[in-house]
């Protein structure tokens, strides 16, 4: 791994202790395979990355689904390595940079507000643990969401909230993200679910020059997918995001999000019919 990314501050010691690997055992991984790579102190102290920890603990679950020594490590550097790799910020520009057959359609919030709601109730509480994502520009923009959200991720594998301005800290469950002055996410509002079964995302990009349009009525213009890839990248844009600002929670969330999903994760004829029920529910929301 690039000794340039990597701050390296863990003992042997410590790297055993948080991942359950013996220094003997460690060390033997290094001399026969390389891995994991240590930073050398002038002293000959080997020192040791945050992402060595995951890097290591992958390993290990990948030994337990047994796959054998050099292969689980070999897969695991390469996950490390993606994780590690510079990402966009904009999940709504990376979603139409990579997924050309999205077409983006312009919708009011009120329209996206029910859409939010359709697949946070379909998709994100119903799916076998998912991570789920939502950036909602500002915290004043979240508050009344925290109490909805709260609740999903209760049944979550993890669950992270993207939002400027000071986090509700009342919440237990649901992990705050702040977003910097110059984010893109200020801009945009998503909803992703990561998950096997019932993946889903949605995302759009509001319209400049609104400043004296009603709030409900703001323009957007969004695409929504429930392709397992699409997910998959709308997530790591997310996590990368949630760690960049140092939530330590995303950090092993990057990292098992570095795999593109397998072929057969999703039944994707299922999960578009039950998108078909989702558009009913936005448009009976619309019309109430």
């Amino acid at each position: 791994m690039n000794n340039a990314f990597r701050s390296a501050g863990l003992s042997i010691g410590d790297l055993a202790d948080r991942t359950g690997v013996a220094p003997a055992t460690l060390r033997m991984w290094e001399t026969r395979h390389g891995f994991p790579e240590p930073v050398r102190r002038e002293s000959g102290h080997r020192r040791y990355a945050e992402s060595d920890v995951e890097a290591v603990r992958e390993v290990v679950r990948r030994r337990e689904e047994g796959v054998r020594l050099d292969r689980a490590i070999s897969q695991a550097v390469e996950q490390a390595r993606a994780a590690a790799a510079p990402a966009p910020e904009s999940v709504f520009a990376e979603l139409r940079r990579r997924h050309l057959h999205l077409q983006p359609q312009r919708l009011t919030k009120a329209t996206l507000l029910a859409l939010s709601w359709a697949i946070e109730d379909e998709f994100c509480a119903r799916a076998e643990r998912a991570t789920i994502f939502g950036s909602f520009q500002d915290s004043r923009f979240y508050a009344p969401a925290a109490p909805r959200w709260e609740e999903l991720a209760r049944v979550a594998r993890a669950a992270f909230a993207l939002a400027a301005g000071d986090p509700d800290t009342r919440a237990a469950h649901v992990h705050h993200v702040p977003l910097a002055e110059d984010s893109p996410l200020r801009r945009e509002w998503t909803v992703v679910c990561d998950a096997a079964d019932l993946p889903a995302v949605l995302a759009a990009w509001e319209l400049p020059g609104q400043d004296d349009v009603p709030d409900r009525e703001r323009l957007f213009e969004a695409v929504w997918a429930v392709d397992p890839q699409a997910v998959r990248d709308a997530a790591r844009v997310c996590a990368r995001v949630a760690a960049d600002a140092g939530v330590e929670a995303a950090r092993p969330v990057l990292f098992a999000l570095a795999d593109d999903p397998g072929p057969g994760t999703a039944d994707l004829a299922a999960v578009s019919t039950l998108f078909n029920r989702v558009v009913a529910y936005v448009d009976r929301f619309g019309r109430d």
